[in-house]
């Protein structure tokens, strides 16, 4: 595919000219608008701010990497599309595809030149992921007219746990890269990650600028932005289920309540439940391997 104009002038002009930090594998970052993303998600990042069109009743689930950002994918899905999918079938869609495959990164669609054509085909209300700043969202995703832009959820979680489960990621994926090119691997102790981290010079970071701006929109727009806490969420899950279907406009009924849906939604997304399914296990993502760029850093399945 041709890269689109945003793609090219943004890969030929604008990154090259960015802060560059080369310490924190498996990517290059670039300072970008005050935060540090990943080189190779620029472009998209760029495209997607110039070129989303949300619709009202689209939903934002927004993240800082490593916090959560699988199981909220999980759990909105299923929260909206339930009435299609129930979370007992047992040819739900969570069942056969990986939640990165059911809930695509915003960066990553407007990577691909079809952006619009992608995004045109899913049926309302669409569910997008990212994991944008809150100050680099496309400015329609949280406009403020009534009526305008769409609904945004934010996951937050404890960032030292958020930190030690990016350098468990990072350290496979670089084992990962060794192997295959048949030499040890690049020496990334957690010192340094944490040296990086407490710099911000993490991917996303600064980690506390991210959870922050999500935090102030959230307290803004109330009706607009919803703020979690990842470890609320391991506390009460069904409550936060609750939460988070009625602030996306679906609440559940009194008859759904009495059969026990919002439970057994927990029950089809929880971690034990999606670690152990078939397609969880052996099958590479759908959704990066469509872009090379990507590839290298999310060739294998999350770890739940």
């Amino acid at each position: 595919m041709a890269p689109s104009p945003i793609d090219k002038d943004m890969a030929e002009l604008v990154i090259p000219s960015l802060p560059l930090e080369t310490r924190c594998p498996p990517f290059p970052l670039r300072q970008y608008g005050g935060f540090w993303m990943p080189e190779p998600f620029l472009p998209g990042m760029a495209a997607a701010r110039a070129g989303f069109q949300p619709r009202p009743s689209d939903v934002v689930l927004a993240s800082f990497p490593k916090s959560g950002t699988t199981w909220l994918k999980a759990l909105a899905f299923a929260t909206l599309n339930r009435a299609d999918h129930p979370p007992c079938g047992l040819d739900h869609p969570l069942r056969r595809s990986n939640p990165h495959d059911c809930v695509d990164f915003l960066e990553v669609v407007f990577l691909r030149s079809a952006a619009d054509d992608v995004l045109a085909a899913l049926p309302s209300p669409r569910v997008i992921a990212t994991h944008m700043p809150c100050s680099l969202l496309p400015e329609r995703v949280i406009a403020e007219p009534e009526g305008a832009g769409c609904k945004t959820v934010y996951i937050c979680r404890d960032p030292k746990d958020a930190l030690v489960s990016m350098w468990l990621f990072t350290k496979k994926k670089l084992e990962a890269a060794a192997k295959e090119e048949g030499s040890p691997p690049k020496l990334y102790t957690l010192e340094k990650a944490l040296e990086l981290f407490c710099d911000g010079r993490c991917i996303g970071g600064p980690q506390w600028h991210h959870v922050l701006g999500y935090w102030e929109a959230s307290r803004a727009r109330p009706k607009k932005v919803l703020f979690l806490r990842y470890e609320d969420m391991l506390g009460d899950p069904v409550g936060n289920v609750r939460k988070l279907a009625e602030f996306t406009g679906c609440a559940f009924s009194e008859k759904e309540e009495a059969a026990g849906v919002a439970q057994d939604i927990v029950e089809l997304c929880s971690i034990d439940a999606l670690k152990n399914m078939e397609v969880n296990k052996n099958e590479v993502l759908k959704f990066c391997s469509q872009h090379p760029k990507v590839y290298v850093f999310l060739q294998t399945r999350p770890k739940f």
